[in-house]
């Protein structure tokens, strides 16, 4: 599935090509700038943006650009125009509302509505899923009775994420199971309750009075409201209506996985006035992402998100909580116990195309079909081999080196329940990794307060440093040579703060 930065992939291209054609121009004039906003504006159409909105995006671009005339000359346009179209997107995306922060430490329900068949049994579990991972006590509450097989589905979906979860096969009454349920999840001191209710049509009176009802019994400390993409101009009544009914605070945008027509989703923010916390780009518990809009739409012009970029890297692989491993790396020492380490970070780093897609002139659709799973089950089957061998085998001691005893090899992969030539493999690229860690050493690129510690401040500079330590063939088998090649362009074309510059280099004046 494509990450949320590759959903709408046609309002996406669009955009793109609009502010592309902007950059190709020789002058910008009042003719470029028409024919600019007007394939934006068609573009939003097209993907079911709703018709106000795209009329006010026009006309607050159109005010800002007028401000601008009047501001000190040496003001860059085509960067001018594209960060006020980004900006309006951005807004369209950013209702005055603030999201609901929740309390680590006490008990927080939340309740889920939605439309019939908009995802949100599942999306309920990724919810759960993501607060689990990050150290909640999480529970989940079946209170759907409507739908036949709703209790089976959550009780599977918690059963396989290892999630405690309530309901009832005789209870027929959803209030009963949802206070039920809350309060025993608060007696055993949950931090995060999530109840599951029935899917419901605006047309549907008695199901929206029960909604009503079940809100009012466990009083909810959020009410997210779990919104299908494909239902194009339809999203902002069915929102309305639920916004009108129950007290929406949040908003999961479903389905987003590559259709073009999830501008009406969007949009559809406005009739709610609440915020987008998630996007859901697949059916796996891994598919789920949290919303900023500011990323968002840079992805979706194009532009990367370099600041998105540096906050994954710094998550997922935080360098600088790890001293001794820092000291070690900037020494080009590199054991086989730190590449399994650093392959458990790979895993929580995401998505190659979603890592990809933050970074501006990809195009990650030129990814292999299939990739992603074969590149996930390669690292998964190295961290099973490395978990056959000894502690003196993962930290390379003398004596202990698998590449010169076959008999090691021979016992590992039996272990691990693989052929020696994987095993073979594994090594090899140990060596590899070996060889880059010590290029990395000696550019300063480990040191705990070395580049990679400051990416933030430099990403440009971290980028190409990178680039020169790494082997080729890595980076082919990352994606292809061809994308590497787009990167390697495109870092040339950053600017000092991670901006994407005009593509044409500045003359200094001597």
């Amino acid at each position: 599935m494509q990450p949320a930065s590759m959903v709408l992939g046609d309002l996406g291209k669009k955009l793109t090509m609009a502010l592309q054609k902007l950059n190709s121009r020789t002058v910008i004039d009042e003719e470029a700038i028409d024919a600019c906003l007007k394939e934006v504006a068609a573009a939003l159409l097209e993907a079911d943006v709703n018709v106000r909105y795209v009329s006010q995006l026009r006309s607050r671009i159109r005010n800002m650009l007028q401000l601008e005339e009047a501001m000190a000359a040496g003001i860059n346009r085509r960067r001018f125009i594209q960060k006020c179209v980004c900006e309006e997107l951005a807004k369209l995306l950013t209702p005055d509302k603030k999201p609901v922060k929740m309390q680590k430490g006490k008990a927080s329900v939340v309740m889920f509505v939605g439309l019939q068949g908009s995802g949100k049994t599942t999306t309920c579990t990724k919810y759960a899923v993501h607060y689990q991972r990050k150290g909640w006590k999480v529970a989940l509450v079946c209170a759907d009775t409507f739908r036949a097989g709703a209790f089976d589905q959550l009780k599977q979906n918690a059963t396989k994420v290892r999630i405690p979860f309530y309901g009832s096969y005789t209870e027929t009454d959803p209030v009963s199971i949802a206070l039920e349920g809350v309060e025993t999840f608060k007696s055993e001191k949950y931090e995060l309750i999530i109840v599951d209710t029935s899917g419901r049509h605006k047309q549907e009176v008695a199901l929206f009075e029960e909604m009503q009802q079940v809100q009012e019994a466990i009083n909810p400390d959020d009410v997210v409201f779990v919104l299908d993409s494909h239902i194009g101009q339809a999203c902002f009544d069915q929102a309305k209506a639920f916004a009108d009914c129950v007290r929406v605070g949040s908003v999961i945008i479903t389905k987003l996985d590559g259709h073009a027509k999830g501008g009406g989703a969007l949009s559809a923010v406005a009739a709610t006035n609440s915020p987008v916390i998630f996007v859901g780009t697949g059916e796996h518990f891994d598919d789920f992402e949290p919303f900023n809009a500011e990323s968002f739409v840079s992805r979706l012009c194009g532009f990367g998100d370099i600041s998105g970029l540096v906050s994954t890297i710094n998550e997922a692989m935080p360098l600088d909580k790890q001293p001794e491993l820092c000291e070690r790396l900037s020494k080009g020492l590199f054991t086989l116990r730190d590449m399994y380490e650093q392959l458990q970070y790979v895993t929580k780093l995401g998505s190659l195309q979603k890592v990809m897609s933050m970074i501006p002139g990809i195009n990650t659709e030129v990814f292999p079909q299939g990739y992603e799973k074969t590149g996930v089950q390669r690292i998964k089957r190295f961290m099973t081999i490395m978990d056959s061998m000894t502690d003196d085998e993962l930290d390379c001691k003398k004596g202990a080196c698998l590449d010169k005893d076959l008999s090691r090899v021979i016992r590992v992969a039996r272990g691990s329940g693989t052929h020696p030539m994987a095993v073979a493999e594994l090594l090899s690229e140990h060596k590899r990794f070996e060889k880059m860690v010590g290029k990395m050493g000696k550019a300063g690129l480990m040191k705990e307060t070395g580049d990679m510690a400051n990416l933030n401040r430099n990403p440009k500079q971290v980028l190409q440093k990178l680039q020169s330590c790494v082997d080729p063939l890595m980076l082919q088998q990352m994606g292809g040579a061809q994308n590497m090649l787009n990167l390697m362009k495109t870092m040339d074309s950053i600017d000092d703060e991670g901006n994407m510059n005009d593509g044409k280099k500045k003359k200094s004046k001597r």
